[in-house]
């Protein structure tokens, strides 16, 4: 029996659920609180399923009967309504978050969760929120090469070459998010790459030469400052290390057993722990800057961090700095 808007008003909430079919597989759950709801009972690869089209009168006998034919018509294409349901619903909700805004949050927000360091997470989000401004809400999908390389060529012109190269790399991670989202059918700003000038490379300053490294050796031990900077200077040059991993570097650190350093993730650019191998040169320079000051922890303080290591602190607190400490006296004197 066919059901009808009048026969549908009519009904009265049981104290039981119960279904009214309207034939065909489609049925009307009415529900003690009152709610009356759409159902389609159908059988997939021999198993019986229910999909739930809708509440009434939200979605109307007419509306029910279209959806139910739907559904069959999928059926019969071998899909089962109830997936396609939830896939339509991810793409529902896919969509509604198309912008290029959305997406760079989005995988800001990833970068977050990897924990990445804070400085590149300050250059991430003035990559997005400064730079990139004007796509801010344009639909991702409609974005185009052209439109990114006339974003990206001022900043080129303006002799910045390397932020042009480190921004398209921005957008390009922003779009294989969407791509994989299924929010983009592909990254336009790979069309980009030989579009822009190579960044113009500036040599540091570096020491190659033998007669030269020997030089800054023998500076290093004429320094009459504070001891800890040439020994620091040294530490960094037998480990490798840059010199904040250095500065950074703590006893607590250091295995004397085991002869190693081990710098935490938190301090290192990869986020990633990190064991150094000391040297014998290495471990002296770790045994002679020992403290045992209580709450210093530093391998290498500054007098302006640890305003209590003077002559005489360095004499009674375990600092065992050999000769450096005679040149050390003029500076503390002064």
């Amino acid at each position: 029996m066919h059901l009808s808007d009048l026969k549908i008003r009519k009904l009265k909430q049981e104290d039981k659920p119960f279904r009214i079919s309207d034939g065909w597989g489609l049925f009307l759950l009415v529900r003690p609180s009152g709610t009356k709801s759409w159902q389609f009972r159908y059988q997939f690869m021999g198993k019986e399923k229910v999909l739930s089209i809708g509440q009434y009168p939200a979605v109307s006998l007419a509306d029910a009967r279209r959806k139910r034919d739907g559904a069959k018509n999928l059926l019969a294409d071998s899909k089962d309504p109830s997936v396609q349901k939830q896939l339509d619903q991810i793409d529902a909700h896919v969509k509604a978050r198309m912008t290029f805004k959305d997406v760079a949050d989005e995988y800001y927000d990833g970068l977050v969760d990897r924990e990445l360091a804070p400085a590149t997470l300050r250059k991430k989000r003035w990559h997005i929120e400064d730079l990139a401004k004007s796509l801010h809400n344009r639909p991702i999908d409609q974005i185009t090469a052209a439109e990114l390389l006339y974003l990206l060529k001022p900043i080129e012109r303006s002799g910045r070459r390397e932020t042009a190269k480190k921004l398209r790399a921005t957008i390009s991670a922003i779009f294989r998010l969407a791509m994989v989202t299924m929010r983009a059918p592909a990254d336009p700003s790979a069309a980009l790459k030989d579009a822009l000038l190579p960044p113009k490379v500036k040599c540091r300053a570096a020491i190659t030469d033998e007669k030269e490294f020997g030089q800054l050796l023998r500076r290093l031990d004429d320094y009459t400052g504070w001891p800890v900077i040439p020994a620091a200077m040294k530490f960094q040059i037998l480990t490798c290390t840059r010199p904040g991993e250095t500065r950074g570097a703590r006893m607590s650190e250091i295995d004397l057993e085991a002869k190693t350093w081990t710098i935490p993730p938190t301090r290192m650019k990869m986020r990633r722990e990190h064991t150094v191998p000391l040297s014998r040169q290495a471990l002296e320079i770790v045994l002679d800057n020992w403290s045992e000051i209580k709450g210093v922890d530093l391998l290498f303080p500054s007098l302006r961090e640890c305003p209590e290591l003077c002559v005489s602190g360095l004499a009674h607190a375990g600092f065992r700095y050999g000769h450096a400490l005679k040149r050390s006296s003029n500076m503390i004197a002064n």
